[in-house]
């Protein structure tokens, strides 16, 4: 691993953009190209961002540029439906880890459920979950809860939208296997247009360190103070995260970071290191696992560095 930027553990002292310029020359990974705009994506492009508790948000160079979240409104939409369903997605979606891609066509045998909320079987559920009589009403209150985990208005990328739900057949085949399986209650277009939108709100490393600190502060937005879900839904949320967040790679994660968190094929990285911050990274090419190259190694780093993995002694 490279040396470290800087030794200090105060996360208001750390130098964010000497961490970016220590990984920006690991040009390892491809890029996503399963829509044109991901495809897209600026290579070089590599942000990093800090949300503490104070409400303080901290960011690199290249933080403020904005990219479609993607996977990783994952743990926020498993969040929502928990919230509308009183509880009862955890018995509509497993919660274990799975061998399997991220987008594999298979459910738990016996049961047909998504094995667990963080592979796109699981989210495309957990966004049917979301409270509203029809499809527009739940993607308004999926919207309208993003917003709040981020602290500000989220706009869609339309075009990003529509893409997705045009070639996104591995996603339509899911949905058509759920509604199959009688695990889907609403209509497999339907739950397959709230999930892409979902995944086409455009943020940026800043704002979605403020989504990972509000899961890691108990779901409480360190910049507004508002309450966005109770503390229990964070705590489940957070440790499925560190369970299932990276897909196949994320024992491997939890062993070198150890800080729950969400991939993303846009190249982001969502991090929320319990009662202590939140923490993203966005750079495109990404590993075998779909992982950011760059954004897994300044995780690395930081949480060595900020003292952040949960089973250091």
């Amino acid at each position: 691993m490279p040396p470290s930027p800087d030794r200090s553990s105060d996360p208001r002292a750390y130098d964010l953009d000497a961490l970016r310029d220590r990984v920006l020359p690991h040009a390892e990974g491809e890029v996503d190209d399963s829509i044109p705009e991901l495809a897209d994506a600026d290579p070089d492009l590599c942000g990093i961002a800090l949300a503490l508790p104070d409400g303080e948000v901290r960011g690199s160079a290249g933080s403020d540029v904005p990219f479609s979240i993607q996977s990783a409104v994952k743990p926020f939409l498993f969040a929502l439906a928990l919230v509308d369903t009183d509880g009862e997605a955890l018995d509509r979606i497993g919660i274990e880890p799975t061998g399997e891609a991220f987008d594999a066509i298979k459910l738990e045998s016996g049961t047909g459920r998504p094995p667990n909320p963080m592979v796109n079987a699981g989210a495309i559920l957990t966004a049917s979950l979301v409270d509203g009589e029809d499809v527009a009403a739940r993607v308004a209150r999926a919207h309208r809860g993003l917003s709040a985990f981020a602290g500000r208005a989220l706009e869609v990328d339309e075009s990003v939208a529509r893409n997705e739900h045009l070639l996104g057949d591995r996603n339509h085949a899911l949905a058509h296997l759920m509604r199959a399986e009688g695990t889907l209650s609403v209509g497999a277009d339907d739950a397959v247009e709230a999930y892409v939108r979902a995944c086409a709100v455009l943020v940026d490393a800043r704002t979605l360190a403020v989504m990972g600190a509000t899961l890691a502060l108990g779901g409480v937005n360190p910049v507004t103070g508002e309450r966005v879900v109770p503390a229990s839904v964070a705590c489940d949320v957070v440790s499925v995260m560190a369970t299932c967040g990276v897909y196949d790679g994320s024992g491997r994660w939890m062993r070198a970071v150890g800080v729950p968190a969400k991939s993303s094929v846009s190249g982001a990285i969502v991090l929320s290191a319990p009662g202590q911050l939140g923490a993203a990274v966005v750079s495109p090419p990404l590993d075998e696992q779909g992982t950011s190259v760059r954004g897994h190694l300044a995780s690395e780093i930081l949480s060595r560095d900020l003292g952040l993995h949960v089973f250091a002694a």
